[in-house]
């Protein structure tokens, strides 16, 4: 039996680039990579503050309570602001991020 070896295949070559263009593309991205972090950031920071003020971490008398709990307590709410913004589709992170990329400054 004769198996004859297939044909080399030649790489494509990509199509030219033009690196002013592509330059600017990339900054482009890169303003709006970093405006839509900050439009996330600033939504967690403000649900933060609204859990703070519900009292939805507050110590109860049954848990034990202590200095532990009062040091440590802001980093969980931080936590249940990240994971509610992460999950809830409020809007809010996205209406910043239009605001920041129409006033142009990309973060």
């Amino acid at each position: 039996m004769d198996i004859t070896p297939l044909a080399a295949r030649t790489a494509a070559s990509p199509p030219a680039r033009d690196n002013a263009t592509d330059a600017a593309t990339d900054a482009a991205t890169d303003a709006d990579a970093a405006a839509l972090r900050a439009a996330e950031a600033f939504e967690t920071s403000f649900l933060a503050e609204m859990l703070k003020e519900s009292g939805v971490n507050q110590a109860s008398s049954s848990f034990g309570g202590g200095a532990g709990e009062e040091a440590f307590s802001s980093f969980l709410t931080e936590q249940y602001a990240a994971k509610l913004a992460g999950r809830a589709e409020l809007g809010l992170s996205q209406r910043i991020f239009e605001a920041l990329k129409a006033r142009g400054t990309g973060a």
